[in-house]
C-alpha cells in the first residue's frame, strides 16, 4: 500500500477540526484517497495544514468514528471506506462534521422523547404524528428530499412527550438539525427505492411502537432510526 499525499490548504476561520474533517472527507469522496491508502502521519498534517496536534487528532478521531478511516497501531491511519461521491454536493464540506456530530445530541433527546411520547401521547397527537408521516410519504413520492415533513414528524413526536421544553429544544437545533436532514435525505432521493422504503418504514416502527404504547420498543426504534441515518450519510451502508 502507497503512502497517500494530501494536498491540504491551511485554514484561517471555522472550526479547524472540522474543515480539516472536511478536507480529507472530500478527498475520500473524490477518489483521491483509496480504500487501503496510508494517510500521512500527524507530524505531516500539522506542518501542510498549519495547525497543532490536537487539531489533527480530533479530526482523525471523529473520522475513525465515522467508520471513514481506521488507526493501527505503530503503523498509521488508513482510509477504510468511501462514502457517496455525492456527499459534498449537498453540503460544504467543512459542515459535514457539525451536521454528523449533531446526531450525538439527537439521540439523547429524541429517544427519550419517543419513549414519553408511547407513554403520554394522546388522540390529537398520535394524530399529528401519523399526518407528518404520510406527508414525509407523499414528499418521498413527488420526488421531494421531504426534509421539512421529517422534521415536521420529529417535533411532533417531541411534542407528544408531554413536556413543552422539548418540542423548543427541538426548534432551537432546527438550523444544524435541516443541514443534517438535507443531506442524509438528498443522498436517500439519489438511492435505490429499497433505500427510500427502509427510511419510510423506520418512521412507520417509530409511529407504531408509540400507538401501542410500548416506552421500551419506541426508545429502541428512534434510536435505531437515528443510528441508521447517520450510518447512510457516511456510507456504512451499501444499500444504494
Amino acid at each position: 500500500m502507497n503512502e497517500a499525499l494530501l494536498k491540504l490548504k491551511p485554514a484561517r476561520r471555522e472550526r479547524l477540526a472540522d474543515v480539516l474533517y472536511g478536507q480529507i472527507l472530500e478527498q475520500i469522496t473524490s477518489g483521491r484517497l483509496g480504500e487501503g491508502d496510508k494517510l500521512p502521519s500527524e507530524a505531516q498534517i500539522c506542518h501542510d495544514f498549519e495547525v497543532s496536534r490536537p487539531v489533527v487528532r480530533e479530526a482523525l478521531m471523529r473520522l475513525q468514528a465515522d467508520g471513514l478511516v481506521v488507526s493501527r497501531q505503530g503503523i498509521g491511519t488508513f482510509v477504510k471506506s468511501r462514502p457517496s461521491e455525492n456527499l459534498t454536493d449537498f453540503a460544504a464540506s467543512a459542515e459535514i462534521a457539525s451536521y454528523l456530530r449533531a446526531f450525538e445530541p439527537r439521540l439523547a433527546l429524541e429517544t427519550e422523547c419517543a419513549g414519553l411520547a408511547a407513554a403520554r401521547r394522546n388522540k390529537r397527537q398520535l394524530g399529528q404524528i401519523a399526518d407528518a408521516l404520510a406527508a414525509l410519504e407523499a414528499a418521498f413520492s413527488k420526488g421531494d428530499t421531504g426534509w421539512e415533513e421529517d422534521f415536521a414528524f420529529h417535533l411532533a413526536v417531541a411534542d407528544a412527550a408531554g413536556n413543552e421544553l422539548f418540542p423548543r429544544l427541538l426548534q432551537d437545533l432546527r438550523d444544524i438539525l435541516s443541514g443534517s436532514m438535507r443531506m442524509a435525505l438528498s443522498l436517500t432521493r439519489q438511492g435505490s427505492d429499497e433505500r427510500r422504503r427502509r427510511v419510510l418504514e423506520e418512521h412507520r416502527k417509530i409511529l407504531q411502537a408509540i400507538s401501542s404504547q410500548d416506552s421500551d420498543l419506541a426508545r429502541l426504534y428512534m434510536r435505531y432510526h437515528l443510528t441508521e441515518s447517520r450510518a447512510r450519510i457516511v456510507g456504512s451502508h451499501r444499500d444504494f
